[in-house]
């Protein structure tokens, strides 16, 4: 019966020849397309390039929302004209991105001056599970002020949107670089 009793208990210890492993985690591999922009072909106070595999979906008072379909992802742009108000229109951007506090890890600014284009502004990253990641303003101080903001259609898990969020901002650099205003 002893015989027995070890003969049961050693059997799973020596049936088993290979050594177990736990499975490697899997990193998801997104592949975005080659970037190429163009200008944007809508009648504004304003011009910039987007990317061409973009859809703009034109709203009144010169507000427009770039989308990016396959990433699920939008850019949008209100426009206001400056009247005395430009105090107004910097308090009221800043509330907005400061709203994202309660959950966000960090909001990082970078300024962004073009004096030869009367181009001044700045742009916010918004780390964490905040809803919106990147918020940017951009003025000429005088006439024009445009407020951006960058917001995926799915529930704000920043770890898996960061691929999507780094591939956009540069896109937002690039509206920033080539914004032009029209008089």
């Amino acid at each position: 019966m002893r015989n027995l009793f070890l003969l049961i208990f050693f059997i799973p210890f020596l049936s088993c020849k290979e050594d177990i492993l736990p499975k490697p985690k899997g990193y998801l591999s997104l592949n975005y397309p080659q970037k190429k922009y163009k200008k944007l072909d809508l009648n504004r106070p304003y011009s910039f390039n987007i990317l061409e595999n973009t859809e703009i979906k034109d709203n009144p008072n010169n507000w427009i929302s770039i989308k990016y379909p396959k990433i699920k992802a939008s850019i949008d742009i209100t426009y206001r004209p400056v009247k005395n108000n430009m105090n107004e229109l910097l308090t009221e951007a800043e509330k907005l991105v400061f709203k994202h506090t309660l959950k966000a890890e960090q909001i990082i600014p970078k300024d962004f001056v073009n004096p030869e284009k009367r181009v001044f502004g700045s742009m916010y990253e918004i780390t964490g599970n905040a809803a919106s990641q990147i918020q940017f303003h951009v003025t000429d101080s005088t006439n024009h002020f445009i407020k951006g903001a960058l917001y995926f259609y799915a529930k704000p898990n920043y770890d898996s949107i960061l691929p999507a969020v780094a591939y956009i901002k540069d896109d937002i650099l690039q509206l920033m670089e080539t914004l032009k205003w029209i008089e």
